[in-house]
């Protein structure tokens, strides 16, 4: 087996690829999105502490 048949994927090339691509545009989004609500969690109780701190 060369390295071309192995990238040519016996024909199947496009739909296995672009699957393998996809997966990985989804677990990107899906870090990313984690981050952000992270973040957006943590002002929000850092918000929440401070009013109740203030009062």
């Amino acid at each position: 087996m060369s390295i071309q048949e192995f990238f040519h994927m016996g024909g199947y090339a496009f739909y296995v690829w672009s699957s393998y691509g996809l997966c990985a545009v989804v677990m990107i989004l899906n870090v990313l999105q984690s981050v952000s609500r992270q973040k957006k969690t943590l002002n929000t109780l850092i918000k929440r502490q401070r009013r109740t701190l203030g009062q």
